[in-house]
This record gives C-alpha cells, structure tokens and sequence, in this order.
C-alpha cells in the first residue's frame, strides 16, 4: 500500500472507532434529559432510576470519546500537514470554540452526577440541558470542519499561499447548516435506538412482566417515541443534503445513484451496484423522476452524470452501495418506530411477538451502522479532494513515511479501549442490579 491508502487507512479507522463514542456522546444526554423531564411531570421513580443509569453508561463512554478523540486531532496533524496548513490559517474557530463547549459539557456533567439529590427539580434538569448543550455544540463544531471540506470557502491558494483569508467565511460555509443538523439529529436517533436495543434484550430476559419488564418497556417505547421522530427529521434533512450535493458537490450525488448520463426527469436507483463497464446501476429498483425531484424539487430537474467529469475526479463507485445502506437503515428505523407504537398503543398489548423483539434489538447496532456509512459515504464521496476542487488529498498527505507501523499500534490501542468499554460496562451494571434499584425505590416511596 502506497502511503496515502495507509494515510486514508488509519484515519479511516480512526474516525470509525471515534465517531460511535462520538455519537452516543451527543445522543445519550438527549435521552437522559427526556428521562428527568418524564420523572418531574409522571413522579415515576422508574424514570429517574433510567436517568442515573444511562449517566453512568454515558460517563463509561465519554471517557472512550475524550482519548479517541484526542488520536484523532493528534493525527490530523501527523498525516494531512497539507490540510492542516488551510486548518491553522482559515478553519481554526470551530476548534477554538469547541474548547468551550466540552468545558460545558463537562462541568455541568460533573454537577448532575456528584450533586444531583441536593439539586432541585429545575436545577437538575437545567444541568442535563446544558450537558446535551455543550455535547452538541462539541459535535456540531468539529462537523463544521467536515463539511468545510466540502464546501471550502473563506480563502484562496495562489502561487502556492494562502490568501484572502476570511475565518468567518470559512466557518459558515454553504454546507455548514445542512450538516449540522444532519449530525445533531442522527446522533438523537442513534442514542435512542440504542437504548431501545438495550432495553429490547432486557425485556426478553425477564419474562415474568414484573418491576423489571415494566421498567424496561417504559425505555422502550420512550426511545421508540424519541427515535422514531429523530429518524423522520433525519430523512428530510438527507432531502436538503441532496439538494446540497446537487449545487455544490454534482459528482458526488452522481456517484450515490449510479448517474453516469447528465439528464432530466432523471431516476432514482434503489439497491444493485454500480457498474462502471454498462455504466448503470445493476439489479436496482429505480423510480422515475424521483431523483430529479430529490435535487431540485420538480421532475425535470437536470441533474449531472459522472461522465460530465473527469475520470480521476470520480468518487469510488461503491459509494452507491454505502449511500443505499444507510437511507435503508434509516427507512427500517422509522417503520421500526411505527410498528412498536401501533402494537402497543393501538392494539393495546401488553407485550411484542419475538420476532418484533429482536427487531428492536437489531435497531441499535443497525443504527450505529447506518452512522458508519454515512459517515464513510460523505468522507469518500468527496475524493480525491482533501478539500473540494482546492486541494487533492495525495497534495495533503505527509511524507516522514513508517505509518505502516502507526497504523498497527493505533488499530491495538482501539482494540484495548474497545475491550476495556465492554468490560467496564458489563463489571458496573453487574454490581448495580436493576432490581436492587427497584426495590430501593420501593422502599423509598
């Protein structure tokens, strides 16, 4: 492998390994502050009960985010001294500012957890408020510098300088906004689905539908209730992406749909794989005009093929596939929600057939990997540019050479935090039952 591909490799991994903490870093307080606000307006105590143990998971995983993130930003550094250079002279506030957004998050996360039952009602919930807060900015912030990659504004390379700098500029670049709503709700929707998986494979264990089960289906159908809205709101936004995509990024969105001929009234192509030899999209479901519409809001709408643009500006064809499974995932997410409710709510059941049950359980893993594919999908999708039609990724890449070697050690650390996360979590919850919880509780009242 040539030190670009081990480059793009290791970082690749990296983010992949970060961005699951990330994510639930961001979505996980969401959750706890919909579990305060249910204590405060039902005084069930099962609502509080989840609150405290979803912080203590979210405090397992935040300290795996601080240190991953940390390689991350170390890395940036070590392999992309190119992008870096553009980093430290034009996109260097969202860094500065998300310096104050994780001291938020991480004071107020230290009040809710060693003061909580001396705070009152208002003031607890205003902590995990501003918990949330400050994991969203953090998330919002660094996603900026992504979609700066995109969508570079605020400067100029001439002569090899960079000139007419405008951080401003840069920070509110044109796919700043759609992006970090993209992120924001996303995240909600995976930090819901998972505790929904979570409390899924809990119900089945306790089948005798006492304090545990009830506790559990409360979980459920709230994470369903959060998760299912998060999942709506996700897909209109992938509307606005695509219509992003279309002004700014052509090739890319030609790449996602297997688009070779520019055309209107233009098809969308659901599921097969792209294939570069026919130049079409093989054993696809595709709906006419729908594509076309996705763009530009009307059916004859003329959206670009991959053939009005150079061979070696392509994105790797394969982005169709991950672009396919993502919308998928998402679309089975928000069906997921609606069935659950309507088994609960409409039919009125007390309880959900296996199959549904292993569904739910599904939807976390499910949702952490639509993640990943979107994530991997929006980052190839704008190669070969480190930064769009500015700067080639191979012009960015570092020279010093031995990241075979960097690769390996870094791929061991992610194995160890992995490992320690999982044994860290299953140890606590061991020793902290659920029902010995419940039985305090009851006590208590």
């Amino acid at each position: 492998m040539t030190d670009l591909q081990l480059a793009r490799a290791m970082f690749g991994t990296t983010m992949g390994f970060h961005i699951i903490f990330a994510t639930l870093g961001v979505g996980l307080p969401l959750m706890i502050l919909a579990a305060e606000i249910m204590y405060q307006w039902k005084k069930d105590k099962d609502y509080s009960i989840m609150a405290q143990r979803w912080t203590k998971g979210f405090a397992v995983l935040l300290g795996v985010a601080i240190p991953s993130g940390t390689i991350a930003g170390v890395q940036l550094s070590l392999l992309w001294p190119g992008f870096m250079e553009v980093v430290g002279k034009v996109i260097a506030l969202p860094f500065q500012i998300e310096i104050f957004a994780f001291l938020l998050e991480a004071l107020f996360m230290s009040i809710y957890v060693y003061a909580a039952d001396r705070l009152s009602a208002g003031m607890r919930i205003l902590s995990v408020s501003l918990v949330a807060l400050g994991a969203l900015a953090s998330a919002v912030l660094i996603t900026n510098v992504h979609a700066f990659e995109g969508t570079p504004t605020g400067f100029r390379i001439e002569n090899g300088q960079i000139v007419d700098v405008d951080p401003w500029a840069g920070f509110f670049n044109p796919s700043f906004a759609v992006s970090a709503v993209h992120v924001g709700l996303s995240a909600y929707m995976t930090g819901a689905f998972v505790i929904a998986s979570v409390a899924a494979f809990k119900m089945l264990k306790h089948k005798s539908r006492g304090k545990a089960f009830l506790f559990h289906r409360k979980a459920l159908m709230m994470s369903l209730a959060i998760g299912g809205l998060f999942s709506v709101g996700t897909a209109l936004n992938g509307h606005e992406s695509a219509q992003m995509l279309h002004e700014y990024q052509p090739e890319k969105l030609a790449a996602a749909e297997g688009l070779f001929e520019t055309r209107a009234y233009a098809p969308l192509a659901i599921g097969g794989y792209t294939d570069e030899a026919t130049q079409s999209v093989k054993y696809a479901v595709e709906i006419p005009w729908a594509l076309s519409f996705l763009a530009g809001n009307r059916f004859d709408e003329v959206v670009k093929g991959l053939n009005d643009f150079p061979r070696e500006y392509w994105p790797p064809l394969y982005v169709h596939t991950l672009f396919n499974g993502m919308v998928g995932i998402g679309s089975l997410l928000i069906l997921l929600s609606i069935i659950g409710f309507a088994w609960r709510h409409l039919l009125k059941r007390e309880a959900f057939p296996h199959w549904l049950m292993w569904l739910f359980i599904a939807s976390g893993p499910l949702a952490v990997m639509g993640i990943e594919f979107g994530w991997i999908f929006a980052c190839t999708g704008r190669q070969p540019w480190v930064l769009y039609r500015t700067m080639l990724t191979a012009d960015s890449v570092t020279q010093t050479g031995n990241i075979g070697l960097l690769f390996a050690l870094f791929v061991t650390i992610y194995l160890i935090l992995g490992i320690a996360t999982v044994v860290v979590l299953r140890h606590y919850f061991r020793r902290h039952p659920l029902e010995k919880e419940l039985e305090g509780s009851a006590i208590g009242s």
